[in-house]
């Protein structure tokens, strides 16, 4: 059996995935602060009382989008199954990826005005949000297709038990390299150094050329199995195959990992939308005038990165033996760095929450990706995203949001901007509700455990 994936597989697991997510990541962290920095801003107290609150329209937001995901992954993952054409909607559906996400740029309250012929201020900033809302959806459309459902059904085709973990423990990696890549150049537009429009155009473009060179780049691979049986089904009983009683219980290891997944999702989606706009008018006020280049901070910061690391490295080594040794310290550590955050706005204090958090965060998806994927029955990968995503995305961007914005409005924590208006921003009371979610984790991961996580390599070929 071989164990190693070609340069050219492994060039195309990672291109796509670091583009995906620079893509998901403008979504998921950016859009928020679009709504904050540039929709709402210079909008008056009338107009914004004639709206949602900004937290609220995070809320439907993600809400919107990860129903939107849902249905796409379902919808297409079954579609690329039977047609087992991958890479045309792979490539296909990054171009139009990101020409959507550049669109972006232009959705301003003036254009909304001068669009629809609108002069009530209140009206043009209740359109101009669901402009927002509405475009995303569309966004998502194209990113569930090519990515949530297509990509990651192709990913699972072209690995074994044996190169998973490698491969998802890169995708960890690369997942805080698009971070860096996305926050780097958004914080130029969140402090107004340049505008939102170059912001999305310029990763708008970065991911459509990367939908063009996979057009040249990206093979379909061989099925694993017969494409007589592929043909038995019909496309709609394939729709709903993971929804069988028999199909629930025949794979009830990839339902308990699902379950577990749902749950820590829930967890970091309580506060994630929220967590640029926290860091903006909670975290850095609080924090006014701290030197960030003392040894108070650098020290904190240094230990906190030594510490991440190591945590990572041992609690991935030790889980090489049995997921379970790695899975237990990691929702542990989670639940600690959670309770910590919820505590403290202090920047020292922040730092170390921030600690165990990540490790908690990056060795529960790194395992628990991984066992999915080896949990996934042979031939059904494009079938099962749908599925996937319901735990990884619709439950946890439906509840963890709306979970979030409760704790935010209770708290009642407000700014002054600079237009004289009273905005509800983000508190650390959600941390709190985000630790009780991931509490929750160990019920069905007990039953997982129980069960084991030894699977079968299957032979396939690679591309």
């Amino acid at each position: 059996m071989e164990n190693k994936l070609s340069k050219r597989l492994w060039f195309n697991i990672l291109l796509f995935n670091l583009m995906g997510l620079i893509a998901w990541n403008v979504e998921n962290m950016y859009f928020n602060t679009f709504l904050y920095n540039s929709v709402y801003a210079g909008a008056s107290a009338e107009a914004i009382a004639g709206t949602m609150a900004p937290t609220t329209a995070i809320s439907r937001m993600v809400a919107i989008s990860a129903i939107t995901a849902v249905l796409t992954t379902f919808i297409m993952g079954t579609l690329s199954d039977k047609m087992r054409k991958r890479k045309v909607f792979i490539s296909v559906g990054y171009i139009a990826w990101g020409i959507i996400t550049a669109l972006f740029g232009f959705i301003t309250r003036d254009n909304i005005a001068s669009l629809f012929g609108l002069s009530d201020a209140a009206t043009v900033l209740t359109v101009t949000v669901w402009a927002v809302i509405i475009m995303d959806a569309i966004m998502t459309f194209m990113g569930s297709t090519s990515n949530d459902s297509v990509f990651n059904a192709w990913v699972t085709e072209v690995t074994t038990p044996s190169t998973r973990p490698k491969v998802e423990t890169a995708f960890t990696f690369i997942g805080f390299i698009s971070m860096v890549i996305v926050m780097g150049i958004g914080s130029f537009a969140q402090s107004g150094a340049i505008s939102y429009q170059v912001f999305f155009l310029a990763l708008g473009a970065v991911v459509a050329v990367c939908g063009v060179v996979g057009l040249f780049l990206l093979e379909d691979p061989e099925p694993k199995v017969q494409a007589d049986n592929l043909a038995k089904s019909s496309y709609w009983s394939d729709l709903f195959y993971g929804f069988r009683p028999s199909v629930i219980s025949g794979n009830s290891r990839l339902y308990l990992t699902l379950a577990s997944v749902g749950l820590y999702n829930i967890a970091i989606q309580v506060f994630f939308p929220y967590l640029f706009v926290y860091l903006q008018y909670v975290v850095l006020p609080a924090n006014e005038g701290i030197n960030f280049l003392t040894a108070g901070v650098i020290i904190p910061a240094v230990l906190v990165i030594l510490f991440l690391v190591a945590g990572i490295v041992i609690l991935m080594k030790v889980s090489g033996k049995n997921k379970a040794y790695g899975l237990i310290p990691a929702v542990i550590l989670l639940v600690i760095g959670l309770f910590i955050l919820s505590r403290t706005t202090n920047l020292v204090g922040v730092l170390i929450g921030v600690g165990p958090t990540l490790i908690g965060y990056v060795v529960l998806m790194i395992l628990f990706n991984a066992a999915v994927r080896d949990f996934i029955p042979v031939g059904k990968e494009g079938l099962f995203q749908g599925i996937r995503m319901i735990f990884v995305v619709l439950i946890p961007m439906v509840v963890g949001p709306v979970m979030g914005d409760i704790a935010c409005r209770n708290s009642a924590v407000t700014y002054m901007n600079e237009y004289g208006v009273e905005t509800i921003v983000p508190s650390s009371s959600m941390f709190l509700y985000s630790c009780i979610f991931a509490v929750l984790v160990f019920i069905p991961l007990g039953f997982l455990i129980k069960k084991g996580f030894e699977v079968k390599e299957v032979k396939h070929s690679r591309r």
